[in-house]
């Protein structure tokens, strides 16, 4: 007998779970897939260039790492409103309107030539990512056919991919000119957009009925559970550290681009 357990997804009808290899997946699971290591590649995607922009644009250090801090900060405070406009838009849609805000504001950010634009910027490039980081995971969950175990290792696997690929093609889209990392962003999220508007199934109106909508208070309710407070200040703490290295660090290093693409 088979052992297959059928799932029906809202607006995607029966999923089999549970028989499917971890590489067999539909192909709207790689499309957030592939889309996934693009908005990860944001995280350390300016690092490679920080030198250069201060440079070219005559802004200080200080400036230029504040690339980071409205990235981070706009993404932060984005992620407490994420789960209320997907619950109203559905996942397709709010997937959908992270991937423009990030290719808009990553393209306008390569064509400006003022540091405090470029720092407005960044931070609507961030929250473009937080629109659709937060709603990716519960997409490859939901459109998975290998079951919830292997569809969290793959979104793990975007997350990982993207951190990583980030410096490396900052750093050699950098060397040729510091606006080749925003620019190359947007071109790969317009790739993305098509792949998602082509792949992701339409939700139907019975699921758009049934969908519940979640309370843009509901991440303030979850602070009464203690685990979750410590949780959470200790991933913000860990967090500031983590950027704080990362800003800093390309200007007391030396390196070119290339150099420093590798390191990070």
């Amino acid at each position: 007998m088979s052992n297959h357990v059928v799932q029906t997804v809202p607006g995607t009808g029966s999923a089999t779970l549970g028989d499917g290899g971890f590489f067999r997946q539909p192909r709207a699971v790689w499309a957030v897939f592939f889309a996934g290591i693009i908005a990860f590649m944001g995280l350390g995607l300016v690092d490679p260039i920080l030198p250069a922009i201060a440079e070219n644009l005559n802004a200080s250090q200080s400036q230029v790492t504040l690339l980071f801090t409205s990235y981070n900060a706009v993404m932060a405070i984005a992620m407490l409103v994420t789960g209320t406009i997907s619950s109203r838009l559905g996942m397709k849609w709010t997937l959908l309107l992270g991937i423009i805000g990030i290719a808009i504001f990553s393209a306008l950010g390569g064509l400006s030539d003022n540091i405090w634009t470029i720092i407005g910027l960044r931070g609507g490039w961030g929250f473009g990512n937080a629109l659709f980081v937060a709603t990716a995971l519960s997409a490859i969950v939901s459109l998975s056919n290998s079951g919830t175990t292997q569809a969290v290792i793959l979104y793990e696997a975007a997350v990982g991919l993207g951190i990583s690929v980030g410096p490396l093609l900052g750093g050699w889209l950098g060397a040729i000119t510091w606006r080749g990392p925003f620019l190359g962003v947007a071109v790969l999220m317009v790739l993305a957009f098509i792949g998602l508007s082509a792949l992701m199934p339409k939700a139907d109106d019975s699921s758009k009925k049934e969908r519940p909508k979640t309370s843009v208070l509901e991440p303030f309710r979850a602070l009464r559970h203690r685990s979750l407070v410590i949780f959470g200040l200790t991933a913000c703490l860990y967090n500031f550290g983590f950027f704080t290295l990362m800003a800093y660090a390309p200007f007391v290093m030396g390196l070119d681009e290339h150099g420093l693409g590798f390191v990070f």
